[in-house]
């Protein structure tokens, strides 16, 4: 019943964000030849750090692969799972609503109701990655080009791990505040301000929350970010204990 409710609770965030993911992927994939040919109008003569943008975007695009790297996995894709991340985890356990005071009045623990709907929630988001990452190498021959799905998959985990922090920081959120909307602004803005630091401090990827998530080890170097990677999931997992603890010890 618990997994129920939970999939009832979150089932429209859900639906909605597979829904555009599939289409930006679909539309990553059938927009690559119309791009291509547009390559020699690309500036080469611009200085400064836009013209180094706009030739390193250039030179990403002659590769197929590094096509999809750079504009899905590092750009639409860790853009859109870090906002359904956050909806996602954004659950509204202390709302007042009758369906939060439903579910606090179930006879079953707060430590597994709140495994339960984490779990849920996790499962929903590990979908919304792979699922439109995966129709890639599906849609890529209509084209008349191949995408690994094993690099697919890889980019996936990757991502998936890193964006977990962002559900558990608005899942621990949610156990503080007893409405949907601070949680959510609280958690956007932390992913945003940390993006800005990511990018003025120029940090490694295996070291940058935001460079596991889009993988650019594994794309640049082929190895996975494993110091990245445990990192994030050390963090999600205290963030979620965070939760847990602080949700036992509320007088509702």
């Amino acid at each position: 019943m618990l997994w129920y409710k939970s999939w009832l609770d979150t089932r429209w965030r859900f639906l909605i964000g597979l829904a555009l993911l599939l289409c930006s992927a679909a539309a990553t994939v059938l927009t690559y030849p119309q791009l291509v040919k547009l390559l020699p109008l690309v500036p080469t003569n611009i200085q400064g750090p836009l013209g180094q943008r706009i030739r390193e975007s250039a030179e990403l695009m002659r590769s197929y692969p590094s096509f999809v790297w750079s504009n899905w996995f590092r750009q639409n894709l860790s853009e859109g799972a870090t906002l359904f991340a956050v909806l996602l985890g954004t659950a509204g356990l202390l709302s007042h609503s009758g369906g939060a005071l439903f579910t606090l009045s179930l006879p079953v623990s707060r430590r597994r109701l709140l495994g339960v709907r984490a779990a849920a929630g996790l499962a929903e988001l590990f979908v919304l990655v792979l699922v439109p990452s995966l129709l890639i190498p599906l849609l890529s021959p209509a084209i008349g080009e191949r995408y690994g799905a094993g690099a697919a998959l890889i980019h996936s985990v990757c991502l998936f791990t890193a964006a977990s922090v962002f559900f558990s920081l608005a899942f621990l959120l949610s156990t503080i505040y007893s409405d949907v909307w601070r949680p959510l602004l609280i958690a956007l803005a932390f992913a945003i301000v940390l993006a800005l630091v990511d990018q003025l401090l120029l940090r490694s990827p295996a070291q940058s929350l935001f460079g596991v998530m889009r993988g650019e080890t594994y794309f640049r170097a082929g190895r996975l970010p494993w110091e990245g990677l445990v990192a994030s999931a050390a963090v999600s997992a205290a963030l979620f204990y965070g939760a847990v603890v602080n949700f036992a010890r509320r007088d509702f």
